[in-house]
């Protein structure tokens, strides 16, 4: 196992994770009418804006098998987002008659500087491994590189969200330190701090 900077010719292989971890942590292959979507929304604006805080998991053979994505302050990137990601983007994706699809595009259009955890926890991640290999150290890893990285640029927190369904992120991050915070229905949100 190996974790490393992100580099550009990871991107497809990491588009490829993100799809196969999109549906609570399964494989969400199909279910939109363009899988590209979950990457547009959860991945590749990490990747422009903050390809320095992007970290790889290599399994043994040097196949990219999950990653770590963040920004040092939500308020700002979800600010960029809406003004300057997804506004190009959406037309792509917007018409569709997939529920849940279109349940993604009104997310993306409804992000907005504003997070309810930005005084105490600025920082958020999203992290995603395939499923053969979770449970190996290599989310654990993944994290003290971000938070490391977080720490030396002095941010003070880190959070994440997750859907309340997905059982394995929900029992993830309490066995990290991370503390459970109020979300919204639906949601389970976690908090790290990160000035110790």
């Amino acid at each position: 196992m190996n974790i490393r900077g992100y580099e550009p010719r990871d991107l497809e292989h990491l588009v490829e994770v993100g799809v196969r971890t999109a549906d609570v942590g399964g494989d969400a292959t199909g279910m939109l009418d363009d899988d590209r979507l979950w990457a547009e929304i959860y991945l590749l604006p990490y990747l422009d804006r903050h390809p320095d805080l992007a970290f790889v998991a290599e399994n043994g053979a040097g196949r990219e098998v999950g990653y770590i994505i963040g920004t040092d302050d939500t308020d700002a990137f979800d600010a960029w987002f809406a003004r300057t990601w997804w506004p190009s983007r959406r037309a792509a994706y917007s018409g569709s008659a997939n529920p849940r699809q279109r349940e993604l595009v009104a997310s993306a259009d409804a992000r907005r500087a504003g997070s309810a955890f930005a005084n105490a926890y600025p920082a958020h991640l999203h992290i995603d491994l395939l499923p053969e290999t979770q449970g190996k150290g290599m989310g654990r890893m993944l994290i003290a590189r971000l938070a490391d990285a977080l720490a030396a640029r002095g941010v003070r927190g880190l959070h994440a969200v997750a859907s309340a369904d997905n059982a394995g992120a929900v029992a993830f991050y309490p066995r990290l330190g991370f503390v459970e915070l109020d979300a919204d229905p639906g949601a389970r949100a976690f908090g790290l701090d990160l000035t110790h």
